[in-house]
């Protein structure tokens, strides 16, 4: 089981930039991938961002362009770089692993909230 523990989220200005951090822990050895999601009120969960042990990454057409997903593999940590932020970005972010099954793990961390609001 990995634990995860995200952090950097906050109250920005649209237009603004948030950096989050997530920092794993635990069995990463079959990990093939690290990845976030978003889940904004009354909304489900998404994928937003991927990064493949390979380096390999992935965004949704929401936020291509304006993130940046990074892993520091000594770190076993995970960033998301935000910028052009906007209202609609507002949610709780989430950062996962991808297990050897290419399912994504069951086990998630508390989040971090992102507000995003003039």
């Amino acid at each position: 089981q990995v634990q995860l523990v995200e952090s950097g989220g906050g109250l920005v200005q649209p237009g603004g930039s948030l950096r989050l951090s997530c920092a794993a822990s635990g069995s990463m050895v079959r990990i093939n991938a690290m990845g976030w999601y978003r889940q904004a009120p009354g909304k489900e969960r998404e994928l937003i961002a991927l990064i493949t042990s390979a380096g390999g990454t992935n965004y949704a057409d929401s936020v291509k362009g304006r993130f940046t997903i990074s892993r520091d593999n000594a770190k076993n940590t995970v960033y998301l770089q935000m910028n052009s932020l906007k209202p609609e970005d507002t949610a709780v972010y989430y950062c996962n692993v991808r297990l050897p099954s290419y399912s994504w793990s069951p086990y998630w961390g508390q989040g971090t909230q992102v507000t995003v609001s003039s």
